[in-house]
């Protein structure tokens, strides 16, 4: 049995409209949607093997803050090219090619990307994930090469602005 996360960086800012697309940072609002999402992973006594995301500059930003506040170490963090104009083949490899030594994994990535890949995966209907949220799956499998479509089951989806019960 393997754990899939699926985080989609936390809201960038266009205050520069001269960046490019590549390095825009976060807007101050990551400063409070990601200690709130990692607090909520925490309290569920969650925790992840690897964390793995595209090497733009939100993602990684918003990779290491969430990190950060889980205790991970920013070392472990490992970044992949294909995360940034990731298509739902390329989230999807990424995952299969994550070390057999982890039972659970994480991938930070970009709308619309990771939302087609979370339906995908988990055959669900999601209309957005939005900015910071989080979908956590079950994977039923002992490799993660085995990962393929319509397999994962959702285990949880937290998002900024959700209210819990």
């Amino acid at each position: 049995m393997k754990t899939l996360y699926i985080l989609r960086h936390a809201k960038s800012s266009w205050d520069n409209p001269d960046l490019r697309d590549f390095e825009r940072p976060l807007a101050k609002r990551a400063a409070r949607d990601v200690p709130l999402i990692a607090s909520r992973f925490m309290d569920r006594r969650k925790n992840v093997g690897c964390i793995i995301s595209s090497p733009a500059k939100r993602a990684k930003t918003t990779a290491r803050m969430f990190a950060r506040h889980i205790g991970f170490p920013l070392e472990g963090i490992t970044s992949n090219p294909e995360l940034y104009f990731a298509s739902v083949s390329a989230l999807l490899k990424s995952a299969s090619l994550v070390d057999e030594d982890f039972e659970s994994a994480m991938l930070v990535g970009h709308n619309p990307a990771v939302t087609e890949f979370a339906n995908m995966i988990a055959n669900l209907d999601i209309d957005n994930i939005p900015t910071c949220g989080l979908v956590e799956l079950s994977l039923p499998i002992d490799t993660w090469m085995e990962i393929e479509a319509g397999l994962a089951t959702l285990i949880d989806f937290d998002y900024p602005k959700r209210t819990l019960e």
